[in-house]
């Protein structure tokens, strides 16, 4: 019987160890001038039109709304970052259809709640639905996702029409992934940081940076030597080594052939990796029979018990499927083998992507000014079946530190980071 590492090698699974992390961050630079030049690439790199110049006082205030679930927040981002008078509400469509006017009066609402605790003309909106972003720091929707309900916002340009509604000048509208980059603004204090990277590793992930060279993108009225936030749509890089796990898990999805780094390093898609791994490995004789069976029959895998079972934690008052399916020793030790290398390679992908943004974004700096890192996200903060994080931290100090001089921090992680930045959007 084949070990699990030949089973894996077999089927195209290129473990950590086997992945060439030089060869793959060339291949994503590449990628990422491509996109830049609107050139083919897998990586869309979406002008976000702000920039991080300029420090935030300390005791600025910013009315904020969050939208890009099933609810949105609302309440006033001050610093040092703090969210002040909170509020989640339902997001308007998400229980049926809904018009124009109620759409933009839930929003207007908390406007008007939070009026005289923050200055009233500062208005920032993370705004997470699938959106082409302008020069005046609002946004066009292109489609709802999530199944919100409300279908004449589409093709708006959701800013300009909340700031009619508030008799405001205008809304400073950012994504999910540039808010999250901005945030780290509100970590440096008395710091210097070279650039800013924002990183989300969750449910799905995306990343942006600040582009040094944005002039590059031939935006009319940007400075030569002006600087710009680039979301990356990171997760569409398709250059890393495919499976045949993850071709299936691919194959399956509702939007196959699109964000497959997304698909080998995300919460939504890695329990589904694990359970075509096991399955494969059970017809092929790698479990006994009755574990073979069971796991055959299994139709869906969650990540979160995936990842406890490889780390051979039991959750209070959640009954993980893998716990009874590998009940006998062997079969369980056989599992784990399997399952491991799945979160390893996830790590070190990210390291990949997270370095070639940092020497995208700091590469000629002063190596005593790091690239600040935020990250946010589940996978990357709560995965338990590796030391996620520091996997990532050692790989970066080999790709960056050790071979290119470029120093980096993983800032603190900023509580609510998307509400945060976009304060820091509308401060800015």
């Amino acid at each position: 019987m084949k070990t699990p590492e030949e089973f894996l090698s077999a089927h195209g699974f290129a473990a950590a160890s086997e992945l060439d992390r030089q060869e793959l961050l060339l291949s994503f630079l590449s990628e990422m001038e491509k996109g830049l030049k609107g050139e083919k690439s897998s990586l869309m790199m979406i002008p976000a039109y702000v920039g991080v110049d300029g420090k935030v006082p300390k005791g600025s205030k910013a009315i904020v709304l969050d939208a890009g679930g099933t609810n949105f927040r609302s309440g006033v981002v001050s610093i040092p970052p703090k969210i002040e008078f909170r509020e989640n509400k339902s997001m308007p469509g998400a229980k049926g259809e809904v018009g124009v006017d109620d759409f933009y009066a839930a929003f207007s609402a908390e406007v008007a709640r939070l009026e005289d605790k923050a200055p009233h003309d500062r208005i920032g909106w993370c705004f997470s639905y699938p959106a082409d972003a302008t020069p005046d720091l609002d946004a066009r929707l292109v489609r709802w996702t999530k199944n919100i309900q409300a279908p004449g916002i589409v093709g708006q340009f959701v800013g300009g029409e909340l700031a009619k509604r508030c008799n405001v000048k205008s809304v400073a509208v950012v994504n999910d992934t540039v808010a999250t980059l901005l945030a780290a603004k509100a970590t440096e204090g008395d710091k210097t940081y070279s650039s800013y990277i924002g990183f989300i590793l969750g449910t799905g992930t995306n990343t942006a940076y600040v582009e040094k060279n944005a002039n590059i993108l031939k935006v009319p009225g940007l400075p030569q030597e002006g600087s710009m936030i680039i979301n990356a749509e990171s997760g569409s890089f398709d250059k890393a080594p495919s499976s045949d796990f993850d071709k299936i898990v691919d194959s399956k999805s509702g939007n196959p052939g699109f964000g497959l780094l997304e698909k080998q390093i995300s919460g939504a898609y890695l329990g589904p990796l694990g359970l075509e791994i096991f399955k494969a490995a059970a017809k092929e004789g790698m479990f006994s029979s009755r574990a073979a069976s069971a796991v055959l029959g299994l139709g869906s895998l969650e990540t979160m018990d995936f990842d406890n079972f490889c780390a051979s934690f039991a959750k209070e008052g959640r009954q993980n499927p893998l716990d009874t399916i590998f009940a006998q020793s062997d079969d369980a030790k056989m599992a784990r083998r399997l399952g491991l290398p799945v979160f390893e390679r996830a790590a070190v992908l990210t390291a990949v992507q997270l370095a070639a943004f940092a020497i995208k974004s700091g590469e000629g700096v002063e190596a005593t000014s790091p690239v600040a890192i935020n990250a946010d996200g589940s996978t990357y903060y709560k995965t338990r079946s590796i030391p996620f994080g520091d996997t990532v931290k050692r790989e970066l100090d080999a790709l960056l530190v050790a071979s290119r001089n470029i120093h980096y921090e993983i800032t603190p992680q900023v509580e609510d980071a998307p509400m945060v930045g976009a304060g820091i959007a509308a401060m800015l």
